[in-house]
């Protein structure tokens, strides 16, 4: 590393430092978080991301025991599933919380340090990263009651005495926003007596905190580790709450911004390919200023897209999603949006407030419930509860409509998934949407926790023989998931960062036109999200006619100046002047 670089790389340190901690040693600490990431060694890293992603990358999320098999690790079994099924379509792999942990299916984690045993050790985790870029869950907001750092703090010793967030049990709490139901505070017993602990989630998640210079040092060293073992994408869970001041909400603090920020300059100074995506399940403006001014976080989850997506579909109406498509501006270069439909959690509502009508919110987890999912509430001010996130599968989800069930389902989820795949951004597939699961109660009796509904361990077997055969639900799923992938590969138009502009053609029609970024292809994405065919004039949709048009999905060409778009239910076309293969 140059002495210019390393002069610039310790002036941004400081910077972000000295607005976060204005009482403390700006210079020694600096030179402690450069110490921990062996920055003050010679190693040559610019400290820029290299913007690398593509048309090409494709995100899988899954448990690392999502699929199992007898006498096998877990994450040996994932590795294979990957491997053998589906190499050829996606680019990298979200491993959900791999290490061992006390509740909420690994986000309350005991130890950042170490595999889960019960999944297998950090050599499969190598292996996963030899071949896939890696997304691992920096879990940083809270760590599990049985940690050693919470050991610790009950028992006054180092480290741990002084990482957590204690208040007098009748300070007012009440403009502090919350995600969950249960009381904010912990009554702990420590050496010291009663003390009462911040917990912002569940009382086995404990609030760490970051007004602790060490608690920032200690979190470093974990980042440190996890690029050492391979991971390239790093998910900060639940970041939003990160810094807490009383008589504020304590979400989005302008501390909390300035710490991913700090974040983002440590890891890219060491591995410039790395990419920070942050989780903020918010209301869509909150959620997109992760982005900063393009200095902040690489990716953001499009949490909006879910509900709306589902809100079109089951109403066969795009009205909601596309004003906000419209309203969403395109990502700068150098930031993306990670795009999904499902996920290890329910579908958030939160993104959705100010997008759609109250009442459009409840019709929705209305229609849901006849469909078998389950509702998760937030307490809101003056004591009442709202619908905080529908749990169920995607494929249960597209069971219908607000009218109830029909026989669209397997096309009503394709034209789904070809919705989010053609977006601008980069593409994220729960493991259980590849498949078509179906809800899992059983998990459900069995856990006490809604987001159990489609949390299902497949057997590797099983499954297997499900997806050899022809006439499998799953098998036809999955061989439809994998051809919309290998077809968005291939095609520069949908580079994450390629143009995208909304097209009106009746609420019925959610369409889109993509760009690629050197201008040579074009893809007019066109939707029908109802149960009924509709027909489209061709000229109405401003092809140029000079060039030839085909349907990148059935290879038909069309007359642009003659024919008609006959879209049956739920069909969707991408119509292109330049095909790829």
């Amino acid at each position: 590393m140059s002495i210019e670089v390393k002069e610039t790389l310790r002036y941004m340190v400081e910077s972000h430092l000295r607005f976060i901690y204005s009482d403390e040693d700006i210079s020694a600490l600096a030179t402690r978080l450069l110490h921990i990431m062996e920055l003050d060694e010679n190693i040559d890293k610019q400290g820029e991301c290299q913007s690398a992603w593509s048309e090409r990358d494709i995100i899988a999320i899954t448990y690392g025991d999502s699929i199992r098999e007898p006498d096998s690790a877990p994450l040996a079994t994932l590795d294979k599933f990957l491997r053998s099924q589906l190499a050829d379509v996606i680019s990298g792999v979200h491993i959900l919380p791999f290490f061992p942990y006390s509740s909420d299916d690994g986000f309350s984690v005991i130890d950042y340090t170490q595999v889960n045993d019960g999944l297998g050790g950090w050599e499969h985790i190598e292996s996963i990263a030899k071949d896939f870029d890696l997304m691992a869950d920096l879990v940083i907001n809270h760590c599990s009651s049985r940690s050693r750092w919470f050991d610790n703090f009950k028992q006054l010793k180092d480290p741990g005495k002084e990482f957590f967030i204690t208040v007098p049990p009748d300070t007012n709490v009440s403009e502090v926003v919350r995600p969950r139901t249960s009381p904010l505070l912990r009554e702990t017993e420590t050496l010291e007596g009663k003390k009462y602990v911040w917990a912002t989630f569940s009382h086995d998640q404990v609030d760490l905190n970051f007004a602790n210079i060490d608690v920032l040092c200690e979190m470093v060293k974990i980042i440190k580790l996890y690029l050492d073992r391979g991971t390239k994408i790093f998910r900060l869970d639940a970041v939003a709450f990160l810094w807490k001041e009383l008589g504020t909400p304590c979400i989005n603090h302008p501390k909390t911004h300035e710490v991913v920020r700090l974040l983002r300059t440590l890891i890219e100074f060491r591995a410039s390919d790395s990419v920070i995506i942050t989780e903020t399940n918010l209301p869509n403006l909150e959620n997109l200023s992760y982005f900063g001014n393009a200095n902040e976080a690489h990716a953001i989850y499009n949490f909006s897209l879910p509900p709306l997506v589902l809100d079109a579909m089951v109403r066969g109406n795009s009205q909601y999603l596309k004003q906000w498509q419209m309203s969403m501006p395109p990502a700068q270069l150098g930031t993306f949006y990670l795009n999904f439909l499902a996920s290890h959690d329910g579908i958030g509502l939160r993104p959705a407030e100010g997008i759609l009508p109250e009442e459009e919110i409840d019709v929705l987890a209305n229609t849901m419930q006849s469909f078998g999912a389950r509702i998760s509430w937030r307490a809101v001010e003056g004591g009442r509860n709202k619908p905080y996130e529908i749990n169920i599968t995607w494929f249960d989800a597209m069971q219908g409509t607000t009218s109830g069930p029909d026989k669209w389902q397997l096309e009503r989820f394709i034209c789904s998934h070809a919705i989010m795949v053609a977006l601008e951004g980069i593409p994220a597939i729960y493991i259980h949407s590849f498949v078509g699961t179906k809800n899992y109660y059983e998990g459900v009796e069995f856990s006490n926790q809604n987001r159990a509904i489609n949390r299902y361990r497949w057997d590797y077997d099983d499954l297997l023989q499900r997806l050899s055969s022809e006439d499998d639900a799953h098998a036809k799923i999955f061989e439809r998931m994998k051809h919309l992938l290998e077809l968005r590969i291939h095609q520069p138009a949908f580079n994450p960062n390629a143009t995208q502009f909304t097209l009106h053609l009746g609420d019925e029609i959610f369409g889109f036109w993509r760009q690629s970024i050197e201008r040579d292809q074009s893809i007019f994405c066109i939707n029908n999200i109802t149960d009924e065919t509709i027909e489209i004039p061709l000229s109405s949709i401003n092809l140029i006619i000079m060039d030839k048009w085909t349907d990148l999905v059935s290879g038909t060409e069309f007359d642009v100046l003659h024919e008609k778009l006959v879209l049956h239910p739920y069909q969707f076309v991408w119509l292109t002047n330049k095909v790829y293969s």
